[in-house]
């Protein structure tokens, strides 16, 4: 069989297999679904400052992103995150839900290999290069700011 008609069958397989997705509605679900993320979160730090009027808005801030990575685990070991994800696309992974969602399917895809080497192990491969890159990343930025400002 001649190579060219074998890679046209096998790219009108994939064609075949591939799901269809509109440009405009995937980037309608996103919006959609990333929004009412935030929507979410901000009611849930509604809630906290009506119940805790007197704590300070940072600790009010910490106690809703605390909330939403809980949420977001939640969701993701009960099976739902994925749900949201094949809807919702890059709206699904605001930074935060996205992140908790990463670390908590990495320790649960190891869970078997132990609770130290499976579960520990594998969160921190997902945590850690981006730790490392804020940090190198956020030190290159102070540098460059240091020099074109020149002083704090």
């Amino acid at each position: 069989m001649d190579e060219s008609k074998r890679n046209q069958r096998y790219e009108d397989y994939v064609a075949s297999v591939t799901p269809k997705t509109g440009t405009w509605r995937s980037l309608w679900h996103s919006f959609w679904i990333g929004g009412l993320t935030c929507v979410i979160a901000q009611g849930i730090g509604d809630i906290y400052y009506a119940l805790f009027p007197n704590l300070g808005k940072d600790l009010i801030v910490s106690f809703t992103s605390m909330t939403i990575i809980t949420l977001a685990i939640l969701f993701t070991g009960l099976g739902f995150f994925d749900v949201i994800a094949r809807k919702g696309g890059a709206g699904s992974f605001l930074p935060i839900t996205g992140f908790a969602n990463a670390m908590a399917s990495a320790s649960m895809e190891f869970k078997t290999e132990g609770l130290i080497m499976g579960t520990s192990v594998k969160m921190f491969t997902v945590v850690g290069p981006v730790v490392v890159n804020g940090i190198v990343w956020s030190a290159v930025a102070a540098i460059i700011n240091l020099l074109i400002t020149g002083g704090l």
